[in-house]
C-alpha cells in the first residue's frame, strides 16, 4: 500500500502582525471637556485672579509702609538736627561761670576780695597795673604788697589757693565770692572790669 507523501502536510504559518497606530486627520473633532473639567478650569482661573489681586494689594501696602518709614526717618533726622542746633546755640550763648579769689602774688595766700578791687586799692594809696594790685605797707618805708586774681581756684582767707589759673578765661562770667563782677563773657567775647585779670605784668616792687 502506497503512502501519500502530501498527506498531513501543513501550510506555512504567517508571521504575527505588529501593532499599528491610528492618527487623527483634520476632520476629527476634539473632545469637549466634561462639566467637571470646566468647573476645575474656572476655579483655577478664579484662584489665579484672586492671588494676583492679593499680590497687588500686598505690594501697594509694602510701598506705602516704606514711604511712611522714610518720612518718619526724615522727620526724626530733622528734629534731632534742630535739637542739636538749639543745644549747641545755648551752649555757646551761655558763658561759663567762674569764681575768682584774690591771692597774694608771692605766697598765693587767699586774701580779702577788696585787695583786688581797683577802687579800694586806689582809695588806700595803691594802684593797679598789668593785672596786679599794689597796696602800700604801712610803716615799712613805702613798700607794697601785690595781689592778683586766681580764676577757678579754691580756698578761704588765710589758706593757700588750690588749683585754678592766673589767666582770665576767655568768654566766661567771672565773679568773686563776695559777688563782685570781674569779667563778663558771652559768645567768646570777654570784657574785663577795669584793669583786673591777666597773669603777667610787673609793677612797683614791694614786700608781700
Amino acid at each position: 500500500m502506497t503512502q501519500d507523501d502530501n498527506q498531513g502536510a501543513q501550510p506555512p504559518q504567517e508571521p504575527p502582525k505588529r501593532g499599528s497606530m491610528r492618527f487623527q486627520d483634520d476632520s476629527t473633532q476634539a473632545r469637549q471637556p466634561s462639566l467637571a473639567e470646566q468647573r476645575a478650569r474656572q476655579q483655577a482661573l478664579a484662584q489665579q485672579e484672586r492671588q494676583e489681586v492679593l499680590d497687588a494689594e500686598a505690594s501697594r501696602a509694602a510701598d506705602k509702609k516704606s514711604s511712611t518709614k522714610r518720612k518718619l526717618l526724615i522727620g526724626t533726622g530733622v528734629t534731632v538736627g534742630l535739637v542739636g542746633l538749639v543745644a549747641t546755640f545755648y551752649t555757646v550763648a551761655k558763658p561759663e561761670e567762674v569764681t575768682a579769689v584774690c591771692a597774694a602774688k608771692d605766697t598765693e595766700i587767699v586774701e580779702n576780695d577788696q585787695n583786688c578791687d581797683e577802687n579800694y586799692v586806689r582809695t588806700h594809696g595803691g594802684y593797679s597795673q598789668g593785672g596786679f594790685f599794689f597796696l602800700p605797707i604801712g610803716g615799712f618805708g613805702g613798700g607794697y604788697n601785690s595781689y592778683r586774681y586766681n580764676y577757678g581756684g579754691t580756698g578761704t582767707v588765710g589758706q593757700r589757693v588750690s588749683g585754678g589759673s592766673y589767666t582770665a578765661p576767655s568768654g566766661a562770667n567771672v565773679n568773686t565770692k563776695s559777688g563782685k563782677s570781674v569779667q563778663r563773657g558771652g559768645f567768646g567775647i570777654s570784657g574785663k572790669s577795669g584793669s583786673t585779670g591777666g597773669s603777667g605784668g610787673s609793677g612797683k616792687s614791694g614786700g608781700s
